[in-house]
């Protein structure tokens, strides 16, 4: 199948079409500006492009793996997808038609959001695939309300249209501090395996607790990464930034926990970063992270 891929000057990693033409690409990066309901800060519309040209900074070469993924892998970049004048289910409906493609092209499909509302889509297109996946939620908030200012699509009710579709035991969320009560109630009725920040940073979960986050993972796990799960010292540039969050490093070693388990990740998204073209690092930083976490994934 063809798709349209930006070209070494535009695409994720600025690399020569040799190494990112869709054909020999084993990666694919998808783009989805979409900004219809964020409820304090905004800009997430802007994320993918700007996380995009952050990444022609990046440095190919993992020292702890010894790789260059992306000439071993290659990774193609989507022209952004156009929903313009598309929301809610017509815009996850669009969302998902794409990644349903890349799938079945047997892609590793990497999804830039955007607000939190678009992972809805890849979720349940991976989930069709593997529907023994585990779901790995990174994010300061639950993002379980039913609806938030009048809309069952909010950013901070994504997840309870996920569990619509998808099994609740099987999702694990880390890094949540803050919810309402209902959000809390909903998660001890639903048996979702939450680790709180609070419950980490307290030694609740001991010293080990990337591991023991790896360990109630099913083999098959996608991941959806709202960027607000880091501390704002990191990542100040995002809708709401919540106090107490994580930072870089601690954050990759669940991700190398996951790796020496042998389970594998299958697919991820990053979303609510709200670029500011004066605080240009947390563009570079999560452009990283992406980066990172396929040499976790398809370093051999």
């Amino acid at each position: 199948m063809s798709m349209k891929t930006l070209n070494s000057i535009k695409n994720f990693l600025a690399i020569e079409e040799e190494f990112s033409n869709y054909n020999d690409s084993k990666i694919v990066i998808v783009s989805v500006p979409y900004e219809h309901t964020v409820s304090y800060g905004g800009g997430t519309s802007n994320a993918p492009a700007s996380i995009i040209e952050a990444s022609g900074y990046v440095e190919f070469y993992d020292d702890e793996f010894g790789t260059e993924i992306c000439f071993s892998e290659k990774i193609a970049t989507l022209e952004p997808l156009n929903i313009t004048n598309c929301y809610d289910s017509e815009m996850l409906s669009k969302v998902g038609s794409e990644i349903d493609k890349l799938l079945a092209d047997d892609k590793f499909v990497v999804t830039l959001g955007g607000e939190h509302t678009i992972s809805i889509a890849p979720i349940k297109s991976h989930f069709k695939k593997y529907p023994s996946m585990s779901l790995l939620h990174f994010d300061a908030h639950s993002d379980l309300r039913d609806e938030y200012q009048g809309s069952k699509y909010s950013h901070a009710s994504f997840m309870s249209r996920v569990v619509e579709f998808f099994p609740a035991e099987k999702i694990v969320q880390v890094g949540i501090r803050a919810q309402c009560i209902e959000e809390s109630i909903f998660i001890k009725e639903n048996k979702i395996n939450t680790f709180y920040a609070s419950a980490i940073r307290r030694g609740l979960h001991g010293t080990d607790w990337q591991k023991k986050i790896a360990s109630v993972l099913e083999d098959e796990i996608y991941i959806t990464f709202d960027v607000d799960y880091f501390d704002p010292s990191l990542i100040p540039t995002t809708g709401t930034p919540e106090p107490d969050g994580f930072l870089y490093n601690e954050t990759l070693e669940i991700f190398r926990q996951i790796r020496e388990s042998g389970k594998k990740i299958i697919g991820f998204d990053v979303v609510e970063l709200s670029p500011v073209s004066t605080i240009f690092h947390t563009d570079f930083t999560i452009a990283r992270l992406i980066y990172k976490l396929l040499n976790i994934v398809f370093a051999k």
